[in-house]
């Protein structure tokens, strides 16, 4: 709030300048909630891929819990009046790599009930192929 009545005072005292920073400062502010969204929701989504690939099995409930995820994650990204996304491919990429140390930590405490520590599940599974699953779930046509 404070941010928005600084710009108005910076327009109304003619300081274009000024005012410009404020807006790519509340531009950036904006684009931080959106990854910090996005990550919450790529922990889970991880989660999900990592108890399937472990236990090689799916469940219905952690099918919908990747799809509402997955659907989550597009509705965020998506710029509606601009159009397009705020995250490119490559920025999803990211936001769903620093996800994965908290979602493979999630996973030791349920897979399996929790026989696993972080350290042997993360050689069950290949970190790449899980992001890159969960990638290809996000940019999938809708």
């Amino acid at each position: 709030m404070e941010e928005i009545l600084t710009l108005k005072e910076l327009l109304l005292q003619g300081d274009i300048g000024g005012a410009l920073a404020i807006v790519e400062e509340l531009e950036e502010m904006t684009k931080d909630d959106i990854i910090n969204n996005i990550g919450s929701y790529g922990i889970i989504l991880l989660l999900h891929l990592i108890k399937q690939e472990v236990e090689n099995r799916q469940t219905r409930s952690w099918d919908v819990s990747i799809r509402n995820s997955v659907l989550a994650i597009r509705k965020l990204n998506k710029r509606r009046k601009a159009g397009g996304v705020y995250l490119p491919p490559e920025e999803l990429r990211l936001a769903l790599a620093e996800a994965y140390a908290e979602a493979i930590n999630q996973a030791s405490l349920e897979v399996a009930n929790g026989i696993y520590e972080v350290e042997e599940l993360s050689r069950m599974v290949d970190e790449n192929v899980i992001i890159e699953r969960g990638l290809g779930l996000i940019l999938a046509a809708e």
